[in-house]
């Protein structure tokens, strides 16, 4: 039976890399998206061949059960193909590529998958992740040493545990069944969309209810705007519902749409720019397969670099916590070379700082009192001090306290008279 639905198929090279490594094809049952690794040319030659390999699979089956074992017959196989292009071609040894596939048999999904690509599943207005990544991070994941969103950024996060490679000849594909329901929506992608574009940002552009093709334009403009450090390829399919059937010769993207198949480009000694540095990196490849024992030393590599990384915030917040102190005493004694003349209860006070306060800090003190009663000032000499009058120095201040106590004198009456004049007498003579 032919699968009823529609889908779409898109793959971009991104903003960072200079060549696509990602291949992706969409037809009447088969789905899938392959994400090369090796290098400039491995990478291109292995996404390809996988490709290549499952696309007679595209074709009605009789039961979930064959179509299972034609996928993993079909990857092993690919499998094969790599390791005898890795023999033929010494410069492309150490190739390889994920792989995310999906098989529709009548109500059902059957799911190939191996590496970090991934196949999300959009049901009842929510997006759930099908697949699991079989990343470096993810064990980490797994394991409670690390959150989910510390992942999306770990420098790891592009270590492959599992691969379809040269250096195994017998994959070990996760293979599973669902089912499935009109309106339900698949989408299969490369870690450059989901690497980039999370799944609130996903479930907003499948609630738009756009047709397959406009809702994969929409995601590959958001990885994008998102800067696409790596090649994005998306696979979009839509069960049942609103749009369409797509019908025709099926689509192939990426490098497995090159009509040569696999050409393999010649190897070049890289010529390097110090203007234009990640477009040499370009070429670097985009995942790594370690070997099993590597696990373990990487692992004790994290241990090592959250330590560092825990120690470095320490020392770090105690440096800001110094200069913050240092900050606050250079402040504090800068206040206490200030003066001002205000009130202290009913008299006249000198004081050292400045008049501010901060939160329950008081950042001056009573220095002298003078004894000058405020009742005994002018009114307006009293509203002065009562607002306080600033100071350059000490010697200012007495000067101005000398002010107001002549001022006070006025008002009580104890300011000296002049002496006399002495009385003119006659002259005796």
């Amino acid at each position: 039976m032919v699968f009823e639905g529609s889908s779409a198929a898109i793959s971009h090279t991104g903003k960072v890399r200079s060549n696509n490594q990602d291949s992706g094809y969409s037809g009447a049952n088969l789905f899938v998206v392959a994400d090369g690794m090796g290098g400039h040319a491995g990478g291109d030659v292995a996404s390809s061949i996988a490709i290549h390999r499952l696309e007679p699979l595209d074709q009605p089956y009789a039961s979930v059960e064959d179509a299972q074992a034609s996928l993993q017959a079909a990857a092993t196989t690919a499998a094969g193909d790599l390791i005898r292009a890795a023999k033929d071609r010494p410069e492309l040894a150490g190739l390889g590529t994920t792989l995310s596939a999906i098989i529709m048999v009548d109500d059902y999904a059957v799911i190939g998958h191996i590496g970090d690509s991934r196949i999300y599943l959009y049901r009842d207005d929510a997006v759930t992740q099908i697949t699991a990544d079989h990343t470096f991070v993810q064990r980490l994941v797994d394991s409670g040493r690390i959150t989910p969103e510390e992942a999306r950024y770990h420098p790891r996060r592009s270590v492959l545990m599992r691969v379809l490679s040269d250096m195994d000849a017998d994959p070990e594909l996760d293979m599973f069944v669902m089912h499935t329901q009109p309106g339900d929506r698949w989408l299969l992608c490369s870690d450059g969309l989901s690497g980039v574009v999370d799944e609130d940002h996903i479930l907003k552009a499948m609630r738009m209810g756009m047709a397959p093709g406009r809702t994969s334009d929409n995601l590959l403009k958001q990885a994008l705007d998102g800067g696409a450090p790596d090649n994005v390829t998306i696979v979009l399919v839509e069960v049942g519902g609103q749009h369409a059937m797509h019908s025709g010769t099926p689509t192939i993207v990426g490098s497995a749409s090159n009509p040569s198949n696999v050409t393999v480009p010649p190897v070049r000694a890289p010529r390097g720019n110090w203007l234009h540095p990640v477009r040499q990196a370009a070429n670097e490849p985009s995942h790594f397969e370690p070997a099993p024992e590597y696990l373990e030393e990487l692992i004790e590599e994290d241990r090592r670099r959250a330590k560092r990384r825990r120690w470095g915030w320490i020392a770090g917040m105690l440096v800001v916590l110094a200069m913050l102190a240092f900050a606050a005493f250079a402040a504090y004694s800068w206040t206490q070379t200030r003066y001002f003349v205000g009130a202290d209860d009913d008299s006249v006070v000198i004081y050292q700082g400045v008049q501010q306060n901060i939160g329950p800090i008081t950042l001056s003190t009573p220095l002298r009192d003078t004894d000058i009663l405020l009742a005994n000032l002018p009114p307006y000499q009293r509203d002065s001090v009562e607002r306080t009058i600033t100071a350059r120095s000490f010697s200012d201040a007495e000067a101005i306290v000398s002010r107001l106590q002549a001022g006070a004198d006025r008002v009580t009456g104890e300011t000296p008279l002049p002496t006399p004049l002495p009385t003119p007498t006659e002259d005796a003579g």
